[in-house]
């Protein structure tokens, strides 16, 4: 099975650009500091490299 990863949402979605705000919200980041558990799938990390600048990824 693929590993988990972490994904906390360390700058805000103000002023980003609504594809950004889009893709946040599908890897279920609504507000500052959530801190969300997903799997490391090809699709979920194309999402994260997106917005890598608006997030925090650890292993878990």
């Amino acid at each position: 099975m693929s590993k988990e990863i972490k994904v906390r949402l360390i700058r805000s979605m103000v002023g980003r650009p609504e594809k950004h705000r889009k893709i946040l919200r599908s890897l279920g980041l609504t507000r500052m500091h959530k801190t969300v558990t997903l799997y490391d799938t090809p699709q979920i990390m194309g999402a994260i490299r997106k917005v890598k600048h608006l997030v925090k990824v650890s292993q878990v």
